[in-house]
Parts: C-alpha cells; structure tokens; sequence
C-alpha cells in the first residue's frame, strides 16, 4: 500500500464522512495505532485501538482518510490483541 509511507505520527484518522475518528500514535504490522486520548470511555478509555490499514483509502496532507464513514470504521477498531474494541 502505497499511503503507508506517506502515514506519520500525529495525523489525524477521519472516515470518508470527514469526521474526526483518532490520531495516528504509529503503525504496527498492518495497523494503525491510535493514540490513547482517542479511546473513547468506560472500558475503552485509557488504551490504544488499532484500525487495519486495509481501511485506508488514502493520504491527503495531515489527514488518514478511511474508506468507511467514521461511525462504521469505529465498529472495526480492535484491542492490542486483535479482539474487537
């Protein structure tokens, strides 16, 4: 995949929708790792979510943009383990 290069720390996950979904900690394997402020509450809150990269559809300047609208893309998000967040 060609936008894994182009994504970096500090960018900003959005679904195709333009709606805010995370931040980019760094990308492990074939996931990104979003930072802990973005896990959401309860039981989700204070760890990191990971997204696979297969949801990337492309790069555009600091923006990661999904290829499902962000309420959609955030039933995919998994816990470190692969499980479901």
């Amino acid at each position: 995949m060609a936008a894994r290069d182009e994504i970096r720390a500090d960018m900003e996950v959005i679904g195709a929708d333009g709606v805010h979904l995370g931040t980019v900690d760094r990308i492990e394997g074939d996931r990104l790792k979003l930072v802990k402020a973005d896990a959401g509450q309860g039981g989700h809150q204070d760890h990191h979510h990971y997204l696979s990269l297969g949801l990337v559809a492309a790069v555009e300047g600091d923006k990661v943009r999904l290829s499902a609208n962000a309420g959609n893309a955030a039933l995919f998000e998994e816990e470190q383990d692969g499980s479901a967040a």
